[in-house]
């Protein structure tokens, strides 16, 4: 997915992106980390079975989503379709941005081609 920020929300984008990568890299990396529990917390709604791998800035912040399962894609999809994917994406940009003040997320594109050669090899996994 693709993840572009509200330039009102922040008052510099490309340094709120490096903020956010850099913190991303800082959480993930380290599973004992104060700010982990933090970090748990927002991506809870994922479930389980599902699993931000990375975030890495060109010219947006592209966002990897992990899926374990068929339903945990198909989760992510009905989270995504609903706009509750945006809401723990901005919660999480927030987060690790450090703002004081909710970072908006003004485009989370995910595009159907990406979906669908996902629910192509998750299905094909899960049948065999």
């Amino acid at each position: 997915m693709d993840a572009g920020l509200e330039e009102w929300s922040v008052n510099d984008v490309g340094q709120t992106e490096d903020r956010i990568v850099s913190r991303w890299r800082e959480v993930s990396a380290d599973e004992k980390s104060h700010l982990r529990n933090q970090f748990d917390v927002i991506l809870r709604p994922l479930g389980l079975q599902t699993r931000l791998v990375v975030v890495e800035r060109a010219n947006s912040i592209a966002l990897f989503f992990f899926c374990l399962t068929l339903s945990a894609l198909l989760s992510l999809r009905d989270q995504w379709s609903r706009q509750r994917l945006r809401k723990t994406i901005q919660s999480l940009f927030t987060f690790l941005s450090g703002a004081s003040h909710e970072v908006s997320v003004k485009r989370l594109a995910w595009p159907a081609t990406d979906y669908e050669r996902c629910l192509d090899f998750l299905g094909s996994v899960q049948s065999k």
